[in-house]
């Protein structure tokens, strides 16, 4: 389900940034392989898949970067909660992703809103990522991805791409310690505080995330809390 943005594409920029500069300093035939397994995700429809807006979330409970076991449901007794799902830590367009919300963070917690991000990287893989790009909220692990699997969001990356992150030193099984070469796509979840899901949007392509300001609006709107 896509939702169209409202707000300036600030974050979009920076990621078309780095799209830009990959195109400048890979080769032709290297970027296809990415272009294709794109375009192969995209047509097996797994947008149109995703949890959508009006249906109920979820519970999950799932360790912090620091072991600590974190549960859905003690977070949206305090207030509305924005599910961040992302790829992993060697992902530049993650990593900027969650710094854009890293900047918000004061902003959603003033209106009594929390945020999580979730993704299939190992505990010691989130400690790292959170210490170098000072996130202040909790990463949590999410090992098979059993808890985006619930929310449609898993595929496994096919053969030909593997070899691709393999050649360019991205271990997937190793940040994820598992064999299975599964991921989520990108999503960003608002969840009210009667689990009904009120924002979500999910890409097959890994280079478009949402504004966060979108769903920071719609965390905080008043009748939201």
């Amino acid at each position: 389900m896509i939702q169209h943005s409202f707000s300036m594409s600030v974050l979009q920029d920076q990621l078309d940034e780095i799209t830009a500069n990959t195109r400048h300093l890979v080769q032709q035939e290297r970027l296809a392989v990415g272009e294709r397994a794109v375009a192969e995700l995209f047509e097996t429809g797994i947008e149109d898949r995703i949890l959508p807006v009006g249906e109920l979330a979820p519970d999950f409970e799932l360790n912090d970067a620091t072991g600590r076991l974190v549960r859905s449901q003690d977070m949206l007794a305090l207030g509305p909660l924005v599910i961040k799902f992302f790829r992993g830590r060697w992902c530049p367009y993650c990593t900027t992703e969650l710094e854009a919300w890293r900047d918000l963070y004061g902003k959603l917690r003033e209106h009594d809103a929390l945020l999580v991000a979730v993704t299939p990287q190992t505990e010691r893989q989130s400690d790292f990522m959170c210490g170098r790009h000072g996130l202040p909220f909790p990463v949590l692990s999410d090992p098979g991805n059993a808890v985006a699997e619930r929310f449609g969001l898993v595929y496994s990356v096919p053969e030909y791409h593997r070899a691709y992150y393999r050649s360019i030193l991205v271990n997937i099984p190793f940040v994820n310690g598992d064999e299975s070469w599964c991921l989520p796509i990108p999503a960003t979840y608002v969840i009210a505080k009667d689990h009904k899901v009120l924002f979500a949007e999910a890409h097959a392509d890994y280079r478009v995330r949402p504004e966060p300001d979108d769903a920071l609006h719609v965390a905080i709107a008043p009748h939201v809390r």
